[in-house]
């Protein structure tokens, strides 16, 4: 900003080059605040008392106030250095720390029996501009085991993650005007310094990010020292322009909602023209006739109207949707009906179990299978159970793993389950004594895996470098009889209505756990096994597709993103805006 200011019409010219970066609101706010504490917000008055001579005043209060014996006396701050100043300030500001501003955990006076404000960690807003909430107490409740503060005081939460998220308020509205809250917070009552210029600082980026590193504790349990709030180089206006820049910060900021809601409803058209088109698709009503016609305006229309991954979620599960509703592809009079095609599959499963090589299981002992009307005539529907390897039926692993085990059998857990991109091997190994008893589900290698414990549904595929390894407690093998698609009934597996039963169908012990009877009783719908492999090429067609868009839209999300560092950076250092 060459005239040391930023008006709303600069931030709109700035947002309008970086409207569609998903996070450019958000940095907005950030650089809003980071141009108010280095003095690029507002222009500079040569009329305002100098911020050196606040100090003097601020000071001079101090020490009467100690000799009066209304505060204590408080403690040395830490010199600063020339090295420890971040950024140059303008004429008129000076560097100090907010120790120098004011009382720093202060402690309040009242009756016991008066009410006062209680305000918990979660009633303090990490949004600049959010007032924070209370709850009514007597004040001999809360007075000790408490941190005090009262009317106009400033609070920084000092406890991970709450300081990153930028918790900190200026406490107004207290009743009876005292308050009292978690022990994590810091507090300043400032001096003749505008309270909320302070809390502006203690949201900007630089003192969070500076902050982070220097907390101590624990990973999970990290504080912010005292010495970091009370002692940091803290860049003082005049009080005069405190007062400018708090209102101008208020004005972008109201701006900033403006442009958030904008952008909220036209994310929210976007996706109520999503819903529909996908809609068209998966009616029950949608035809054979006129199924091609939605689905060419579907192509069509969506690339325009995806602007986020999650909407690539949705139109690919669309797809699996329309994949086994038998809407992907035409029928072909031609095929093997696929009823012939399973009587062999039974005819086989029959002679084993005469053999005595296999059991009888009562798979169609259960409740009618329902049947969706709207399922072309040449399909059916057949249980999970019917579909699988006679000699080798749905089944988990390894019950009690034990320790890792160096150079051990590769054991198969719920999160080494994908469908691509495996590694080598599996992450654990176990003893091959107590893998030994579990041969009969030692993996070959193409077998389609299904979390059973925990996350309910996860599927994955056991790729050839994984041969011989086992599985766990939690994950049930299915090897799909020859005749019929293994990559179909995967399809099938990952679709709604297959994830809908299975969660439908899960109890809950100890985890959520998904009984083996009841995955051989999913129901699996089943076109020819010709039109079974037409239907898998054209799902890998389409979600090539949406590969394609998904990768496009992290291009452009990479792009938008090194455009607003470039733009914002070039704000910052003065260039023109």
């Amino acid at each position: 900003m060459k005239d040391g200011t930023f008006t709303a019409d600069r931030l709109l010219a700035l947002y309008g080059r970086v409207a569609e970066a998903e996070d450019a609101i958000p940095r907005l706010r950030r650089f809003v605040l980071d141009l108010a504490v280095r003095g690029k917000l507002v222009e500079q008055d040569p009329s305002d008392e100098p911020a050196a001579e606040l100090l003097k005043r601020i000071a001079k209060e101090k020490a009467r106030l100690v000799k009066a014996k209304v505060i204590r006396k408080p403690r040395d701050t830490v010199t600063l250095e020339a090295d420890d100043l971040p950024f140059p300030l303008p004429r008129g500001w000076t560097w100090t720390q907010i120790g120098q501003l004011g009382v720093i955990s202060p402690r309040n006076e009242a009756d016991d029996d008066s009410e006062a404000s209680f305000v918990p960690m979660p009633l303090i807003a990490a949004e600049y501009g959010v007032a924070n909430g209370q709850e009514a107490r007597p004040w001999g409740e809360i007075k000790k085991g408490y941190t005090h503060f009262a009317e106009g005081d400033v609070g920084l939460a000092k406890i991970t993650p709450c300081f990153e998220n930028g918790k900190s308020t200026v406490f107004r509205g207290l009743i009876g005007g005292i308050g009292a809250g978690t022990t994590e917070l810091h507090i300043v009552r400032p001096i003749f310094v505008d309270a909320d210029y302070i809390l502006l600082f203690l949201k900007c980026p630089h003192f969070i990010e500076t902050g982070i590193p220097k907390m101590t504790g624990t990973a999970g349990q990290k504080r912010v020292p005292t010495e970091y709030f009370t002692s940091s180089p803290f860049p003082l206006p005049p009080l005069a322009e405190q007062r400018r820049i708090v209102a101008k910060v208020d004005e972008l900021m109201a701006l900033c909602d403006q442009l958030q809601a904008a952008r909220a409803g036209r994310e929210g058209v976007r996706d109520r023209l999503t819903a529909a088109t996908l809609a068209r698709l998966t009616a029950p009503e949608t035809d054979a006739e006129t199924f091609p016609t939605h689905a060419r305006f579907a192509l069509q229309t969506l690339p325009t109207l995806t602007t986020r991954a999650g909407q690539i979620k949705t139109l690919r599960q669309t797809i699996l949707n329309l994949a086994v509703r038998g809407k992907l592809v035409t029928q072909d009079a031609g095929d093997e009906p696929i009823n012939a095609t399973l009587a062999k599959a039974l005819a086989r499963r029959a002679a084993l179990v005469r053999a005595k090589k296999v059991r009888l299981k009562k798979l169609d002992g259960y409740d009618d299978l329902a049947v969706d009307a709207a399922l072309p005539p040449s399909w059916t529907v057949e249980r999970l159970g019917n579909l699988v390897d006679p000699e080798n039926t749905i089944s988990y692993g390894v019950l009690v793993p034990g320790n890792e085990v160096p150079d051990g059998i590769p054991f198969v857990r719920a999160q080494d389950l994908a469908l691509t991109g495996h590694p080598d091997r599996p992450n654990k190994t176990i003893d091959p004594e107590i893998e030994r008893p579990y041969a009969r589900t030692r993996l070959r290698g193409g077998e389609i895996l299904v979390c059973v414990v925990g996350s309910i549904g996860k599927l994955g595929i056991v790729p050839q470098s994984w041969a011989g390894a086992n599985i766990a407690r939690a994950v049930a093998r299915i090897m799909p009889i020859p005749e019929i698609s293994q990559e179909y009934l995967l399809l099938v597996l990952r679709g709604e209505p297959a994830q809908t039963y299975f969660t439908e169908t899960t109890r809950t012990l100890a985890q959520p756990t998904l009984n083996v009877g009841l995955i051989e009783q999913t129901p699996i719908p089943l076109p020819p096994l010709a039109e079974q492999r037409r239907i898998v090429a054209r799902v890998d067609a389409l979600m090539a597709l949406c590969d394609q868009l998904e990768s496009s839209l992290t291009t452009a999300a990479t792009t938008r993103s090194r455009l607003l560092d470039a733009l914002l950076h070039e704000a910052l250092n003065g260039a023109a805006a």
